[in-house]
């Protein structure tokens, strides 16, 4: 259990594998670089996806689905954005398999069955969405077009990690259309905000929110929106982007409408997306050495009870008591789970749902009924309280949402506590060194500096801060001329 788990302070990588893999999130699959989303992984995904279906369509946005495959002359129309995905591509160069006649019992990709033309698994669906939308937009009454899709995406990577870099990954992609440059932005801002909410309000991550330098911007776009978290070890997580496309992709599929005076143009787009990268970011901003630990917004279980007894008439009057709570509970909208289980004993128990992260255990015994008193426990500060009977489903739903925000203002003060100014390189690297996080310093704003200041530390520019303040300084760097500070940081 979660005894063995390695200390974060020990080997930070170790613990999260261990933890994704002991908590029963996810596994390394049979697939070199994809992983296995097991039960409990993908209830709290489930979750998540829930919660930001409603707010897409509370922004009016509607669902479709779109092919896997993409041919590739069309993924190519646009070209910055097929060179920026370029080598990550699979390709399906055949349709057909046939038995080889060298080794019994083996197939072999049977050679009169090449494609006329390779097709490209989606890596992103710009291409084969804008090729569409051609087809959908005539005039300005069909505008906006806000559609969102919930696929998985293949992008073949070498260094794999489950959640946080995988070959294969799930997540969900809005691509949307407009008649004015006006009307794109103020989409693509309004959806870094959803995003910005989401994680904030639901996962009770902080984040900072941003525009990407061009360097670290999406293929393909003119501007790229983006929120930043930072993770327990001090290390940065994109935890949400939203692009500005201005009418590349348009231009590129010919995607034109008729305007109210009766005249032809090309549509302005955005894109944006959020990934299973976020169960990554949710494991590593609150979980502790004993395991995960979930906020109540997201957590399958929210409530776990744990019965002690030693016959079954003791079994049968507690059960009588949790039966009532159980219910009182659910009709708060309260998940709860009564663990009955009588192969296990209630020590094993409670330290399954604590490694699992489940935010309130109550354990029940013969003394409770007797007192009238539940015992209820915190996953995130591991406090126990004794609790009335009477006023317990009172204090239960009053405790989760105080969970919930004391996850988030502890993330916000270690975040808080972690963006250091700096005004020179060598305070600069000895942040980095000694204690990471955010680095707020000068840069000339030039892609040179960035790549230079990249290669030598490994530190990338995560974002400029949408609220950062105007001021002139002096490029930590290169000494030349900057507007403002932005946040560099290692990040996953």
């Amino acid at each position: 259990m979660s005894k063995n788990l390695t200390k974060r302070e020990e080997d930070y990588s170790r613990w999260y594998n261990e933890l994704v893999v002991s908590a029963d999130l996810a596994e390394n699959s049979g697939v070199r670089g994809c992983m296995v989303i097991k039960p409990y992984g993908y209830a709290i995904w489930e979750k998540m996806q829930a919660e930001l279906d409603r707010m897409f369509k509370e922004t009016g946005h509607s669902n479709a689905y779109f092919p896997l495959f993409v041919p590739k002359s069309m993924f190519e129309a646009e070209e910055k954005n097929a060179e920026g995905f370029a080598k990550e591509c699979a390709i399906v160069t055949h349709y057909r398999l046939k038995n080889d006649p060298d080794k019994p019992g083996k197939l072999m990709v049977d050679p009169n069955a090449k494609l006329e033309e390779e097709l490209i698994v989606r890596p992103t669906s710009e291409a084969i969405i804008w090729s569409t939308y051609k087809n959908w937009v005539q005039s300005y009454r069909d505008l906006p077009l806000l559609i969102n899709q919930w696929a998985n995406v293949v992008r073949w990577e070498m260094r794999t990690r489950l959640f946080l870099r995988t070959a294969e990954f799930l997540w969900q992609e809005g691509h949307t259309a407009h008649a004015t440059k006006v009307e794109a932005i103020e989409e693509t801002e309004r959806m870094m905000n959803v995003y910005a909410d989401f994680v904030q309000n639901f996962m009770a991550i902080p984040v900072v929110k941003g525009i990407k330098t061009a360097n670290e911007r999406f293929a393909g776009a003119d501007e790229t929106y983006c929120i930043e978290a930072l993770m327990q070890d001090g290390k940065a997580l994109q935890a949400g982007t939203s692009h500005f496309l201005g009418q590349n992709f348009a231009k590129a599929f010919d995607v034109k409408f008729t305007n109210k005076e009766g005249k032809q143009e090309h549509v302005w787009g955005t894109s944006w997306g959020v990934s299973t990268r976020l169960m990554g970011a949710l494991v590593m901003t609150h979980s502790d050495d004993k395991g995960l630990v979930l906020p109540p917004n997201l957590a399958p279980i929210q409530v776990v009870i744990v019965p002690i007894f030693k016959n079954h008439e003791q079994f049968d009057q507690i059960k009588l008591v949790v039966d009532d709570l159980v219910q009182s509970l659910k009709k708060l909208g309260v998940s709860v789970k009564f663990d009955v289980r009588d192969t296990l004993s209630p020590g094993f128990k409670f330290n399954e749902h604590e490694l699992k992260g489940v935010p309130i255990r109550i354990a029940v015994g013969p003394k409770d009924i007797e007192n009238g008193t539940f015992e209820i426990a915190r996953r995130d500060t591991l406090t126990k309280e004794i609790v009335s009977k009477d006023g317990v489903v009172h204090y239960v739903s009053n405790l989760l949402e105080q969970i919930q925000n004391d996850l988030f203002n502890k993330a916000l003060d270690y975040r808080n506590n972690h963006i250091t100014e700096v005004n020179s390189f060598e305070e600069f690297k000895d942040v980095l060194e000694n204690k990471a996080g955010f680095i707020s310093a000068h840069w000339d704003g030039t892609s040179e500096t960035e790549e230079k200041i990249k290669d030598l530390t490994k530190a990338t520019i995560r974002c400029i801060p949408l609220d950062r303040k105007n001021e002139e300084g002096i490029c930590i760097f290169s000494g030349g001329q900057s507007v403002g500070r932005v946040l560099f940081a290692k990040a996953y």
